[in-house]
């Protein structure tokens, strides 16, 4: 038996909503099209298949759902793809779900495999696949009883189960005839098919999961079955109604019953037919009504009433489409054309047939329905509102012309503004559905048109932002069914107003979505209407992607528009109207930089109508009006004068006298209102700062004006005052005002005549570097950076010795990075305006002297890492310090070569090289991108830059191009080659030691990975190692006690020693310790002794005292000396005589035979003069180690030095004797957590590296695991001692304390 989805005959549903809804989706199926069919089939059965395999094991069960899901969703936009496949996958799980076998766990999971496939493709499209057969009836009604309502494991067992017994209640059959005999015994009676299906529907209703939707759809196709509506129709209706009644929205259960309630009953006069749900309509409106739904604050509720009351309104209005409408014909295209070639007809011809029917056959109940649902057109939820907006629509497709008209008409008093955003939203809505269904006449569209175009520009600001957005978005779309709904003729009068408001609402929309609505709608109009002015010419430069950028939009675009006469003046209204007095800061900073592009575009209207507004604005009591204004009529006037300048024309066939004189009275007039004092000021300060500078760059003639005095007090008073300005503003003020000075002084300072005047303001300013303040600082070091060259003139060595004091650290100014930074800035800048000249004036230019001073600076600044409570701030002077040298190098690159000397430029390159091997991001992307910018520069090549043919090779040009060296996976491995160039080794590693030791994860991984990776390549070259471990060496010396630099160095270390990179030293050591022992055993009196038995040679000490040192491996004279087998050790004891112990792996502890050397040691050869015991590397990053821990309570630092000491034992003979001394004092240490540390790593490293005899392994072993080492001194102390007995370490003794006298 097929079944089919639609609605009974008579019921109340709307034809023309239906095809509108499917060419809808059918439209969005083919424009969001991407995969052709269900491609992962095989893979889909072949994992239903095995759901009995994987029951067993959970992880499988949930790796075989998630896989499920995963490949469902991939469908969630194209779910049509899987129509084909959805009988297969149904009948493959309903198998096991049919089978008595199957248990009760593979049931739940097939229902939820079921579930997934119904959320994918949805709940309509899969019912009518359900088996439906009369047999299938008690089956599912049975399954039932296995099932609790309170499982939240199953769930989708019940939901699918309810839409699965909803299927089977189409059967074309009376229920009863299903039942039988119902009393087969005496006293036993059974219930009926009919009231088990009822008892199910309501239990379900009432639960708060996905059932209850279900619940509600079985509902709808049991109840409204002839059998059952003539039996059980009004007793669940009354059962519904008091159920609704006797709940409260105030509660969670009442909330969840009025839920499930509300949901019965809207499905059913939904589906039911007209003729069976019209009287109990009053009934259900009664007690919808006394529910008061519109008060609840349930979201779900208020719109499941909403559309209630809609499908009530429609039950009391009789089903049919209204004559009336307005039929613009084939909404389609294609059939559009066919249908004009066929019969053309006359455009825009409106039938119009009287109504058959006239108001008397409208129920009273329908005003109070209309009434709510206007109501619901100002709720405060948008999902709300849309359903009364459709519920509009579909009434007034039912009613009479004049009533209808009434309902449009009551619509658009929503659009009052004293009404809410809420309810200009609502009427957009309703509006746009009432144009969709042709329901909106012609006759109403020029008042629906003016207040669209109200809504299209509807912002009301709230606190610190502004609510309208949606509104906007909603008359975009009312737009956009326009152009669906009428002939084109229709709309010609109001073409200029709609397309004027869509391009402005396209380009000047504060939100992105509204900007994109406004291009689709404009798309739209053009496509379909074709009266649009320019239309493709703009819908090409403003398409949907290229309007998602602000800034374009407003610079760029509207410029491009404003080239169209239609559109020009509308735009510079709208910007001076709307957008000037913005809230937002950005927007007004944007609309006065649109208006200087517009400007050129209309000067005229810019000059009679725009300019005189804005100078009127610019006194307004409004904050926000008053900055925009002064910001537009700085922009404008620049515009104005450049035009001018274009044109050959004087500014003042512009500007007027008046106009001028309304410019220069700005300042003073803010200055007497008292405007530049608090937050406001702020405001106003940044703004009038720009007015001076677009006014001085205007050349306005204020020449000798008191007026020059006003703006230099303003600049000198905000520079001065920094401080007292909010962080967020501060440094565009600052900038602002550094332009007003260079462009003020430029302009009105130039000549002899303003000699003092210049001479008083550079030592004003030199006075201030000296201030308290550091951003007073910054500020007038800027300033002195901005001076134009005519000031500096005679002044240039003390500007440049003024700003070099400021960027030297003080103990009084540490802090003051900002300042520093800004004096680098000031000091490049000053360099670039007045030039280099070798042999030039010291005073008037940069000469030879002043270039080996500022690169002294500018290099020294670069080590500059202070640090306080905000972080690095020592990285903005690098930063500044970075850019100064490149554009210093580079300009005497270009004019002065002979200038860089061969040792700074090589400081230059390894600093900058340092500076791109360190640990942030962005700065050293910053230093890579200085580094390559001398190395690649298109002028004449920098001179003296070491290893430049090698650099090339390792950074060509094309390569480098599109690196991010802000990744640490592209910039280190990159970085990590200059360590195979010598004049860059030292700082590259200097560089990486901080960023391999560093914190960040991604940092360290890659940084390591280029170091090592460095090292890999030159382990079988021993002469790179020496060099590359003396630079190590080197960098650790210089950086001892410098945490910056020391903490992380020793986390490299321990890095590079635990994976081996200095292996060839050890390998080293014990072939010429072998060598050794070879020698000693071919000694006369020793060529029988065992080399793995222990034996001790007592020497005399004089007669060792004659013996070289070193040349034996001597060290030190304080210790005993060991010969270990395979590794060697030599020392003196202290008792003045020497001992040489020749220690077997297999000899137990003690055994030593001694034999006296005597006058033998007479014959014992010289060794070969190469014979080290200790690499000198090893020995001499051993002391470095022990020097960089004397003293410290650093947890970190000791705890990164007893990693290293660990590595260093893999270096046999003297050192590992002294690493393990250094290892046990620190077992002792006062810090707890130190000991426990040690002696972790102790334990590790001795499992590691084969420095224990096996015979004492398993003894140090268990006094390192079982000691509690965070106990008393005296304790651990005992234990510490035990270990240094075992394997043959002096104990440490304890020094006492010098008494005090």
């Amino acid at each position: 038996m097929a079944l089919s989805e639609e609605p009974a005959v008579g019921a109340v549903e709307d034809p023309v909503e239906d095809r509108a809804e499917d060419a809808a989706e059918d439209a969005a199926l083919a424009c969001c099209a991407s995969l052709e069919s269900f491609g992962e089939s095989a893979e889909t059965k072949e994992l239903l298949g095995r759901l009995p395999a994987v029951l067993g094991d959970r992880a499988a069960r949930e790796g075989a759902l998630e896989r499920f899901r995963a490949i469902m969703d991939k469908y969630q936009e194209q779910p049509h793809l899987l129509d084909p496949h959805l009988e297969w996958m149904m009948n493959l799980l309903l198998e096991f779900v049919r089978d008595k076998k199957s248990p009760a766990d593979l049931v739940h999971l097939a229902f939820k495999f079921l579930y997934i496939i119904t959320k994918v493709r949805g709940y309509k499209t899969f019912l009518r696949l359900f088996p439906h057969e009369v047999a299938d009836v008690h089956p599912v009604l049975d399954m039932f009883t296995d099932q609790n309502p309170k499982d939240h494991e199953t769930w989708e067992t019940r939901y699918i189960l309810l839409l699965w017994l909803s299927v089977t209640c189409l059967i074309p059959f009376d229920f009863s005839r299903l039942d039988g005999n119902l009393h087969n015994q005496p006293g036993q009676e059974r219930v009926s098919t009919m009231d088990r299906i009822l008892q199910i529907a309501e239990s379900y209703l009432v639960v708060s999961d996905k059932a209850q939707d279900a619940a509600a759809v079985l509902v709808s196709k049991f109840v409204t079955r002839p059998d059952v509506k003539q039996k059980k129709m009004a007793s669940f209706l009354d059962w519904s109604l008091c159920t609704l009644a006797c709940s409260s929205f105030q509660t969670i259960e009442g909330v969840i019953a009025m839920d499930g309630m509300l949901q019965a009953l809207a499905q059913i006069f939904k589906h039911g037919k007209r003729e069976d749900c019209l009287p109990y309509a009053a009934t259900v409106l009664q007690c919808l009504d006394n529910c008061r739904l519109p008060d609840s604050n349930q979201t779900l509720l208020r719109k499941l009433g909403v559309k209630l009351v809609q499908r009530l309104g429609l039950t009391f209005l009789k089903p049919q489409v209204a004559k009336w409408r307005y039929q613009r014909g084939c909404r389609s295209l294609v059939a559009g054309l066919q249908l004009s070639v066929q019969s053309p007809r006359d455009p825009g011809i409106q039938t119009e047939t009287p109504d058959s029917d006239g108001e008397d056959d409208v129920p009273e109940e329908v005003e109070s329905v209309i009434e709510q649902l206007l109501v619901g057109l100002k709720d405060k939820d948008t999902i709300v509102r849309w359903s009364a907006a459709k519920g509009i629509g579909r009434l007034a497709g039912r009613l009479p012309k004049e009533l209808a008209d009434d309902v449009a008409g009551s619509v658009l008093d929503c659009f009052s503004f004293q009404e809410t955003d809420n309810a200009w939203h609502g009427g957009c809505l309703a509006l746009a559905e009432l144009s969709r269904r042709g329901l909106l006449l012609p006759s109403r569209l020029p008042d629906v048109v003016t207040v669209i175009l109200k809504a299209l520009t509807y912002e009301e600001k709230r606190g610190a932002c502004s609510v309208g957005s949606n509104v906007r978005d909603a008359a975009c779309y009312v737009c956009w069914a326009f152009a669906r709904a009428y002939e084109p003729q229709e709309l010609k009068p109001f073409v200029a107003a709609i397309s004027s408001a869509l391009v402005i609402a396209a380009v000047f929309d504060r939100d992105v979505n509204c900007r994109r609505a406004a291009s689709a709608a404009f798309q739209e109009n053009v496509g379909r209407q074709g009266t649009f002015p320019h239309g493709i010419d703009i819908l090409t430069t403003a398409d949907y992607f290229t309007v998602g950028n602000r800034s374009n939009c407003f610079l760029v675009i509207s410029t491009f528009i404003a080239g169209f006469p239609e559109y020009t003046q509308p735009m510079i209204d709208h910007l001076v109207t709307m957008k000037i007095n913005h809230w937002d800061g950005a927007i007004r900073e944007l609309s006065a930089k649109a208006l200087r592009n517009l400007a050129q575009r209309a000067p005229e209207h810019s000059t009679r109508h725009v300019f005189p507004r804005l100078l009127s604005m610019t006194q307004s009591p409004d904050l926000h009006t008053r900055h925009g204004a002064v910001l537009a009529c700085a922009e404008v006037t620049h515009s104005l004068y450049t035009l001018a300048v274009q044109q050959g024309r004087p500014i003042s066939d512009f500007l007027d006298e008046k106009a001028v004189q309304g410019l220069k009275q700005i300042h003073q007039q803010l200055y007497d209102r008292q405007l530049y004092r608090g937050l406001g000021g702020e405001l106003m300060r940044q703004a009038v700062c720009i007015l001076i500078e677009n006014l001085s760059l205007s050349k306005m003639p204020f020449r000798g004006d008191a007026v020059i005095d006003g703006w230099q007090w303003l600049i000198n008073d905000t520079l001065r005052n920094l401080h007292l300005i909010s962080s967020h503003s501060r440094q565009r003020i600052k900038e602002a005002a550094v332009s007003a000075l260079a462009a003020l002084c430029s302009e009105y300072y130039s000549g002899e005549a303003d000699s003092t005047a210049q001479e008083e303001l550079v030592k004003q300013y030199l006075a201030e570097l000296q201030s308290p303040e550091e951003m007073a600082r910054c500020g007038f070091a800027l300033a002195l950076g901005a001076l134009p060259a005519f000031v500096l003139k005679g002044r240039l060595r003390q500007v440049l010795a003024g700003l070099r004091a400021v960027t030297h650290i003080s103990p009084e100014d540490v802090s003051f990075a900002e300042s520093r930074r800004d004096a680098l800035k000031a000091i490049s800048r000053i360099c670039q305006t007045v030039g280099v000249q070798a042999e030039g004036t010291p005073d008037e230019v940069v000469c030879r002297e002043d270039v080996a001073q500022v690169y002294c600076t500018l290099l020294g600044c670069l080590s500059d890492y202070t640090t306080d409570s905000r972080g690095d701030v020592g990285a903005w002077v690098r930063e500044a310090a970075m850019t100064s040298l490149t554009d210093l190098t580079l300009l005497l690159a270009r004019d002065q070569p002979e200038l860089i000397e061969a040792p700074v430029c090589q400081r230059v390159m390894c600093c900058l090289a340092q500076q791109a091997s360190e640990k942030i991001d962005r700065f050293r992307a910053h230093a890579a991108r200085a580094f390559l910018a001398l190395l690649h520069w298109d002028g004449p090549a920098v001179p003296h830059v070491p290893h430049r043919q090698e650099l090339e090779r390792l950074f060509p040009r094309s390569a480098v191009a599109s690196v991010n060296w802000g990744a640490p996976s592209q910039a280190f491995p990159r970085v990590a080659r200059l360590l195979g160039l010598p004049a860059y080794r030292y700082h590259v590693l200097l560089g990486l030691a901080v960023s391999v030791g560093g914190l960040t994860e991604s940092t360290v991984r890659y940084s390591t990975q280029g170091l090592f990776e460095y090292m890999k390549g030159i382990q079988n070259d021993p002469q790179a190692l020496e060099d590359f471990t003396g630079t190590l060496l080197q960098v650790f010396e210089d950086s001892l006690l410098n945490d910056r630099v020391s903490v992380p160095l020793l986390k490299m270390l321990d890095q590079m020693l635990a994976n081996g990179c200095f292996a060839i030293f050890t390998a080293k050591e014990k072939q010429e310790a072998g060598q050794l022992q070879a020698h000693l055993l071919c000694l006369p009196g020793l060529s029988g002794h065992h080399p793995l038995q222990p034996a001790v040679y007592h020497i005399p000490g004089h007669l060792a005292s004659g013996r070289e040192e070193g040349a034996w491996g001597h060290s030190d004279h304080c210790t005993s000396a060991l010969v270990v087998w395979p590794e060697l050790a030599w020392g003196c004891g202290s008792a003045g005589e020497e001992h040489v112990h020749l220690t077997g792996t297999h000899a137990g502890r003690g055994s030593s035979a001694k034999q006296s050397w005597g006058g033998r040691l007479q014959s014992l050869p010289d060794p070969p003069r190469t014979w080290t015991w200790n690499h000198p590397f090893c020995v001499k990053l051993l002391a470095l180690c022990k020097e960089e821990i004397k003293k410290s309570k650093d947890v970190q630092k000791l705890r990164s030095s007893i990693a290293v000491f660990c590595g260093l034992v893999q270096f046999p003979g003297d050192v590992r004797r002294k690493v393990l001394l250094q290892l046990f004092l620190l077992l002792c240490h006062p810090f707890p957590v130190i000991r426990k540390s040690t002696a972790s790593q102790v334990y590790e490293m001795v499992l590691t590296y084969d420095v224990v005899a096996a015979d004492i392994l398993d003894e140090v072993m268990a006094v390192l695991n079982c000691t509690a080492w965070d106990a008393e001194l005296p304790v651990v102390r005992a234990q510490r001692n035990r270990l240094c007995d075992l394997l043959g370490v002096p104990r440490p003794q304890l020094v006492p304390k010098p008494s005090v006298r």
